[in-house]
C-alpha cells in the first residue's frame, strides 16, 4: 500500500494532522487505536468550544468521521516497526501490512506503561528496559523476558531471539494477533502463561517471580505493554529522540529527518488537546507541502 503522508497515532493531534493533510489533496493513511490515546475515555472540559464536561473518546470518534469523510484511510492497528530507505518511509503494522510514503508525521504520544511490581522502579537501567529496539545488543548471549500481551510485546520477543540465548515472552492474557504470535514462536520465544509479581535482583536483575510463585532466571526484563513508543519508531527512521522520549520540531513541527513531522504528546509538555490539535494541523499543512515539493523537509 503506498500513500503521500502516513500518519502514527489516532488520537487529537494525528486525526487533526490528518484532516489538514486530507484536505491538502494528500493521499493519507493514519495507523494506531483510538483507544491508545490518553484522550480516550477521559473527561474533556478545558478545550474550545465544549460546555461543561465530555467524554474525550466521543471528540475522537467524531474526529475520525470527519477524517474519513475527507478521504483519509484508517488502519486501526498500531505500528511493529519503521524503516527508511532514501526518501521513502515503510511502516509495517502488527497484522503485517506494509506502508509507504513520502513524509511521515508522528503523533503517537510519549507515555510508558509501567508494571507497578516490586523492582521494576529499583532495577530500570539495571535489568529493566522499555525499549527491546534500544538495548538488545546489551543481551547477547543472555536470558531475557518481554512482559506484555499485545502484538508490540510480540515483535519484541522476536527480535530479542536474534540476540539473547533465550528469550520468555510472559503474557497472561494475549491480544497479540495470530500473526505476531506465529512470527514469535517460529523465531524460538518461549511463551509462558503467568502474571509477573516481582523482578529479583540486587544491583542488577536476576529473575521475574510469577504469580504461581515460580521464578525464571532471566538477566534482562523488557516492558512492552501497549504500542511502541515515540523512541522506537523515531530511532527506526534515523530520528534521535531526546532523554525523555520526545521529539524535537521546528515552528513548522519539522524533525531533523526530512519528510519526518511530529506533533502532540510527543513534541513535549504541556500535554493538552488544545496544543496537539494545533501541530497537528501545522504538521498536516507543512508534509502536505512537502510531499508536493513546495517546501524543504
Amino acid at each position: 500500500m503506498f500513500a503521500d503522508i502516513i500518519i502514527v497515532g489516532a488520537g487529537p493531534a494525528g486525526i487533526q494532522a490528518a484532516i489538514h493533510a486530507a484536505r491538502g489533496r494528500a493521499g493519507v493513511v493514519m495507523l494506531g487505536k483510538l483507544n491508545d490515546s490518553a484522550m480516550f475515555g477521559a473527561h474533556v472540559e478545558n478545550y474550545f468550544g465544549i460546555r461543561g464536561k465530555t467524554d474525550g473518546s466521543h471528540i475522537l470518534e467524531n474526529g475520525l468521521h470527519q477524517a474519513s469523510g475527507f478521504g483519509v484511510k484508517h488502519i486501526g492497528e498500531n505500528v511493529i516497526s519503521m524503516s527508511r530507505t532514501g526518501d521513502t518511509f515503510i511502516a509495517v503494522t502488527e497484522n503485517g501490512t506494509e506502508i509507504s510514503s513520502k513524509a511521515v508525521i508522528l503523533a503517537p504520544g510519549v507515555s510508558r506503561l509501567k508494571l507497578n511490581v516490586p523492582g521494576e522502579k529499583e532495577l530500570f537501567g539495571k535489568g529493566v528496559s522499555y525499549c527491546a529496539a534500544c538495548d538488545c545488543n546489551f543481551y547477547k548471549g543472555k536470558r531475557t523476558a518481554i512482559i506484555g500481551d499485545d502484538s508490540e510485546a510480540a515483535a519484541s520477543a522476536e527480535l530479542m531471539t536474534g540476540y539473547a540465548s533465550h528469550v520468555y515472552w510472559i503474557t497472561k492474557d494475549t491480544k497479540a494477533s495470530e500473526f505476531m504470535i506465529y512470527k514469535a514462536k517460529s523465531a524460538g520465544a518461549e511463551i509462558i502463561a503467568g502474571t509477573p509479581v516481582e523482578i529479583t535482583g540486587k544491583e542488577k536483575v536476576t529473575g521475574v517471580r510469577l504469580g504461581d510463585s515460580s521464578l525464571l532466571n532471566v538477566d534482562g526484563v523488557f516492558i512492552e505493554l501497549g504500542a511502541r513508543s515515540s523512541s522506537d519508531l523515531a530511532m527506526d527512521i534515523d530520528l534521535m529522540p531526546n532523554a525523555d522520549g520526545t521529539v524535537s520540531t521546528d515552528e513548522k513541527c519539522k524533525t531533523s529527518v526530512s519528510g519526518v513531522y511530529a506533533c502532540g504528546d510527543v513534541t513535549g509538555r504541556p500535554w493538552q488537546i488544545a496544543k496537539a490539535v494545533g501541530q497537528g494541523a501545522v504538521a498536516g499543512m507543512n508534509a502536505v507541502l512537502y510531499v508536493k515539493g513546495e517546501q524543504d523537509g
